[in-house]
């Protein structure tokens, strides 16, 4: 069984107060979080938060059906089925499905859904391979990273458009995280004001090797150019593939009606990155003199 890198020895830590020693015993830790349930609700007009309280799906509503974003893990599926029923929804109204990237805890209800409801999966064309095998990058037989494989109907790249009835969504490619991580931007309406939403992919390092035999080749300038990317980008709100990555749950609870919608906050992306990157640099330093070490 493969080690546990630096940073993913970290997140363990700090969850659980011991060194967790491989990815099984992390995922068991991890889990807890990221199978509990959350009340699912309306974040900001079409956008309605379905997942659980350690793993962010979403599902817009349009005038011709609805777009799934995401997933969480394999034995979520069922849980999140029942979160779009109980906001009114039917899952069989699911047209298209997208993934912002290839991980076993964004992808593991795609086959699962996509059989059910025959709906268009659409991803990032360097995370088709990914996802049509079922196995995380540079990584390749690690079942414990292993997830359900699922076709791809459709690959894009950098501001591909994916459009359901009066609902437009444009790709930005963002790798780093994953070789194809496509963050999705759209606009709401709050307020009777256009607002831009980013529901961005990731930017941590988590189980990648950045070094020596890197998780895939140019990594490291993949998320140099993202987190310059996304610096720049001018974005109302920000959404994420886990809810710590824009505070979701605190939000929610500040959520009143007439009031100011708390998930709109211009600023929090680039805010969100320059610590991205900042982090980025120790993981790098912290990987690059382990390899000296050896």
């Amino acid at each position: 069984m493969r080690k546990l890198t630096a940073a993913l020895c970290a997140l363990a830590l700090s969850a659980t107060g011991a060194q967790a020693q491989t990815i099984k015993d992390f995922l068991a830790v991890a889990m807890k979080k990221w199978t509990a349930p959350f009340d699912p609700f309306q974040l900001i007009d079409n956008i309605y938060y379905v997942g659980t309280d350690g793993i962010a799906v979403y599902v817009i509503k349009t005038s011709q059906g609805l777009i799934l974003m995401d997933t969480a893990m394999p034995q979520s599926t069922g849980m999140i089925k029942d979160n779009i029923a109980k906001l009114g929804f039917k899952v069989a109204d699911i047209k298209i499905i997208l993934n912002t990237h290839a991980h076993l805890d964004h992808t593991g209800g795609f086959a699962e859904i996509k059989k059910e409801t025959g709906a268009q999966l659409i991803a990032g064309e360097r995370d088709r391979p990914l996802l049509e095998g079922g196995y995380y990058p540079g990584d390749e037989k690690n079942e414990d990273l292993a997830f359900p494989a699922v076709k791809v109907d459709r690959a894009v790249n950098e501001g591909d458009k994916v459009t359901l009835g009066d609902t437009t969504l444009t790709a930005h490619a963002t790798p780093g995280h994953s070789p194809g991580c496509t963050s999705w931007e759209m606009t709401v309406k709050d307020g009777g004001q256009d607002r831009e939403v980013l529901f961005f992919c990731s930017g941590t390092v988590a189980l990648n090797r950045l070094v020596g035999q890197p998780t895939y080749a140019s990594i490291v300038d993949d998320y140099r150019t993202t987190f310059a990317k996304v610096k720049a980008m001018k974005i109302d709100v920000l959404l994420g593939p886990h809810p710590e990555v824009y505070g979701m749950q605190a939000k929610r609870a500040e959520m009143k009606d007439g009031a100011p919608n708390p998930f709109v906050k211009p600023g929090e992306l680039a805010t969100y990155a320059t610590g991205l990157s900042e982090t980025f640099d120790k993981q790098l330093a912290k990987q690059t003199a382990a390899l000296e070490k050896k």
